[in-house]
């Protein structure tokens, strides 16, 4: 046996797309990136979207487009992957890490707000594996103090929030921008990229600049123009490009992402159902305004398991069933050290040591899972 912690949904539909694009001729930055930015957008509900090579990228170009840098601080959790607050410094500002929700595991408010020094300029809350941060409270702290929110949406394409008038996709946004990641370990993929959504015209022209060399005008006017066209480098910036092929993969996985969502939630229940009854695990919480696209499905060990989280993931995987730790801590990472030396931040580091993500991607058999919950209860179940 050897069940995967996840594995992309790929199909024949995919490598049609890939050689279109390839027989096409144009395989970077053309018209099937441009219409997998409509498609996304649409999808969202977001006025513009911005395709980029990783959500890292995204984040970098979110923080240049809204004019911080230097001198400035973000709010982030420091329970979340690393390039979160690496985008903060690619951008030459300062990440101040702090806690999480002990229940979700996304940015705690209260510890943001607490966190707001005159040098902060923003706060990047993460949709942390899929589920929805408390954004209303995180809006309402951006509105009041002048900050600007932008959204780490990495593992929440399909996931859904309520803010008070109704049930909406993250992505719209609420914040200034969101960014997504198009890694295989996501719903969606196209083997890396990332995408930015936001509602203003002028912010998603800078970030279309910005991703392209500062050119003034894209390659599409250029090549589809009867006129000769110079362009013109109008700031110093980066080569963020997606490529036709990454896109045409993203269109292929939009058309599937509906089921994806489907699937993925369904089998979460299924989780959830069957290991309720174990006392040493405690299951993922969903608040009354959150609906997760369960883009992982995380549980959490307690303290007087019959053993401990590594000897869980070890005899899991002494069973061919591969899982992964816990959310990390970026705070506790070597890289950090000396940008945030002595930082304790308890709760995080507790669910961080004391979580792990399990299997779960959309063609799972039943008898794949069934096997899951098998060994959970075996293990967790001796005395």
């Amino acid at each position: 046996m050897n069940i995967p912690i996840t594995r992309p949904y790929l199909d024949e539909r995919e490598q049609e797309l890939v050689a279109e694009v390839i027989a096409s001729g144009w395989v970077t930055q053309g018209p099937r990136v441009e219409e997998f930015e409509q498609t996304f957008a649409a999808y969202v509900g977001a006025a513009h979207a911005v395709a980029v090579t990783s959500c890292t990228t995204a984040l970098h170009l979110a923080l240049l487009a809204l004019g911080i840098g230097s001198g400035d601080e973000v709010i982030v959790p420091s329970m979340t992957f690393i390039a979160t607050a690496n985008a903060i410094l690619h951008a030459r500002a300062t990440p101040v890490l702090v806690e999480v929700d002990p229940r979700t595991y996304n940015i705690d408010p209260q510890s943001a707000e607490d966190a707001i020094t005159p040098r902060t300029k923003a706060i990047m809350p993460v949709h942390q594996i899929g589920m929805p941060a408390d954004m209303a409270a995180l809006l309402d702290i951006g509105a009041r103090r002048g900050l600007k929110v932008i959204e780490d949406a990495a593992c929440a394409v399909g996931s859904e929030i309520d803010l008070g008038d109704g049930w909406e996709r993250v992505g719209r946004p609420r914040g200034d921008l969101a960014c997504f990641s198009f890694h295989p370990r996501k719903l969606i993929t196209t083997g890396e990229g990332g995408m930015l959504t936001c509602s203003d015209e002028r912010t998603a022209s800078r970030l279309r600049r910005l991703r392209h060399h500062g050119m003034s005008v894209s390659d599409r006017a250029r090549h589809s123009s009867d006129r000769v066209v110079a362009e013109e480098y109008v700031e110093v910036a980066f080569n963020y490009r997606m490529t036709g092929m990454q896109a045409a993969m993203g269109l292929g996985q939009m058309e599937k992402l509906a089921g994806l969502v489907e699937a993925r939630r369904r089998l979460a229940a299924r989780y959830t159902e069957h290991l309720a009854d174990i006392e040493a695990l405690t299951l993922p919480f969903r608040p009354r305004y959150a609906r997760s696209n369960y883009q992982s499905y995380c549980v959490r060990l307690a303290p007087d398991a019959p053993c401990s989280r590594d000897e869980l993931m070890q005899k899991l995987l002494d069973r061919g069933i591969s899982t992964r730790r816990g959310i990390m801590t970026i705070h506790r990472e070597p890289a950090y050290a000396d940008i945030r030396p002595r930082l304790e931040l308890p709760i995080s580091e507790r669910a961080s040591d004391e979580t792990l993500l399990i299997p779960l991607y959309p063609q799972m058999t039943t008898s794949e899972q069934d096997a899951v919950i098998r060994a959970l209860t075996g293990r967790l179940s001796v005395v």
